[in-house]
């Protein structure tokens, strides 16, 4: 099977390792490929962060074809909906932010559910372990570990408790194998920051509502650590 994956070299490097042994790999840092050269693949990875409706039309003229897409920031509907082309391909939700690929699952959307059953067989042939999640903003995980980072930051903030003891307490109090301003530092502030500014415009819940601290941090390019 022909794979031809696109985005980060840390992301392409998370993917690569998941796939089984029948897979061939083409990876390429620009989409300068014409419609008969991405015709030849028979599944696309384009792990870009914040994908645009411009490139949502370079892939919508391939017929029957699977191309995935980091779509944590917008839904896989909403990129359609702009699309310049009639969509002759399917297309699916990838959670792709750094470190999210490393799990035993990969969260995946599909923008059909009449595709379904065609996507679990090609998960299977390419022997990925995945969750299905519905077609929104943050996914499931993105949105619940961002929630908690941006809530460590309004305590930090108040000055309830230091970072150091909040992400031993989380890790003491959860199990989780890194506390959450721990956590942010591996995906990275600016995913963060971006992904839940994203999720709060989609639902303008108070929940998601980025902490003053947190956007500091993003726009001083800053780590907590």
């Amino acid at each position: 099977m022909k794979i031809l994956a696109r985005g980060e070299k840390s992301l392409i490097e998370e993917l690569k390792p998941k796939f089984s042994d029948n897979v061939n790999l083409t990876v390429v840092d620009e989409l300068n490929l014409t419609t008969d050269e991405l015709n030849s693949f028979d599944v696309i990875f384009d792990l870009t962060y914040q994908p645009q409706p411009s490139l949502v039309s370079v892939y919508a003229p391939l017929t029957n074809k699977f191309i995935f897409l980091n779509s944590v920031t917008t839904q896989l509907a909403a990129l359609a909906a702009q699309s310049t082309h009639s969509i002759q391909c399917t297309f699916a939700g990838i959670n792709a932010l750094p470190g999210f690929m490393d799990r035993k699952l990969i969260e995946v959307s599909i923008h059909n559910d009449s595709d379904k059953d065609r996507l679990d067989t090609l998960m299977q042939n390419l022997g990925l372990e995945y969750r299905l999640v519905n077609d929104r903003v943050g996914m499931v995980t993105p949105r619940v570990l961002f929630m908690i980072i941006n809530e460590a930051c309004y305590t930090l903030q108040e000055g309830t408790a230091s970072m150091k003891d909040i992400d031993i307490s989380m890790k003491l109090g959860t199990n989780y194998p890194m506390g959450p301003f721990e956590w942010a530092d591996k995906i990275g502030i600016k995913y963060v920051y971006e992904t839940l500014n994203a999720i709060y415009n989609d639902t303008h819940d108070e929940r998601y509502k980025i902490c003053p601290l947190l956007k500091t941090y993003y726009l001083k390019n800053q780590t907590f650590y």
